[in-house]
């Protein structure tokens, strides 16, 4: 089944990238993740994880609700967004939520329409200021775009791909005998990202995979980083991350599936005061 997108609104064809991606690669990732799920209740158990924080974005910010956001649910969906969620706490309290709220607002203002994909993402990343304490930002509007309107928008975290530091999942499945030292030329924006997540459906649809296939490609995605963070740790990354045994870790801490812990409801945000936020009534994967 392929994913459902605006027809209409994609980038024309002449626009998207040519991709070289590795199908054995791909292969094996998909072999290790379905082994490794298996110990936690199979991949359809991270499918249903994906699920619910997806409806959790939707119930906070779709269909307009993003004006209405007060910072207590702000705060629990940042819990769920592993690059943002460590190193928002000091911007929070120096530009206040409601200016966090007026870029969220503004981001998903006309979202439907995504050939305003990589203007909105352009306007959303001005909001702030443009240095390395601030990298997180892109991650911020893209878990909001991804998780808010899933259908249309892909997974556009720096973790899938980032020019300019070369590096993310792309890399990790891209086709070339010299790739440990190639810079790919292939941009991280809406065309290209979007241009991933057709490919990799395509693959998971030839292996068997017919229902639920974005989230499935959220999860493969997940799995090859998640390789690349075990064995050689990351930019941006490393400090969320503990060496530990659990093979399925950097999944859920990629996608954002640790972000509460169930038996106290402390999430993963951190206060500047280092106090956790906590939240209520929340079954997710831990």
């Amino acid at each position: 089944m392929a994913l459902s997108a605006a027809k209409h609104n994609d980038p024309g064809m002449e626009d998207r990238p040519v991709l070289h991606l590795d199908g054995p690669t791909l292969t094996s990732n998909m072999e290790v993740l379905a082994r490794h799920a298996e110990h936690d209740g199979g991949v359809e158990r991270y499918v249903d994880g994906l699920k619910f924080k997806a409806g959790l974005f939707d119930e906070a910010l779709g269909k307009g609700r993003a004006k209405h956001l007060n910072e207590e649910t702000f705060k629990g969906l940042v819990a769920f967004m592993p690059s943002v969620r460590r190193r928002i706490g000091p911007r929070l309290k120096e530009a206040g939520f409601p200016a966090f709220r007026e870029a969220l607002v503004a981001l998903l203002d006309g979202a439907e329409d995504t050939t305003t994909a990589d203007a909105r993402m352009a306007a959303f990343r001005a909001a702030f200021p443009d240095d390395r304490k601030h990298r997180w930002v892109r991650d911020l509007g893209a878990e909001v775009l991804h998780y808010t309107l899933p259908e249309l928008y892909p997974m556009m975290c720096r973790w899938v791909w980032d020019v300019k530091t070369n590096t993310g999942v792309l890399r990790e499945i891209w086709h070339d005998d010299n790739v440990e030292h190639l810079v790919i030329d292939i941009p991280d924006n809406y065309a290209a990202f979007l241009m991933l997540r057709e490919e990799l459906s395509q693959f998971l649809t030839d292996n068997g995979v017919y229902r639920d296939v974005m989230h499935y490609v959220d999860l493969l995605q997940a799995q090859i980083y998640g390789h690349y963070v075990s064995s050689q740790g990351s930019t941006y990354l490393r400090a969320d991350f503990s060496q530990e045994e659990d093979p399925m870790q950097y999944v859920r801490r990629l996608l954002g599936l640790d972000g509460i812990d169930t038996t106290t409801g402390r999430t993963r945000f951190k206060t500047v005061d280092g106090e956790a936020h906590l939240v209520a009534d929340i079954k997710l994967l831990n």
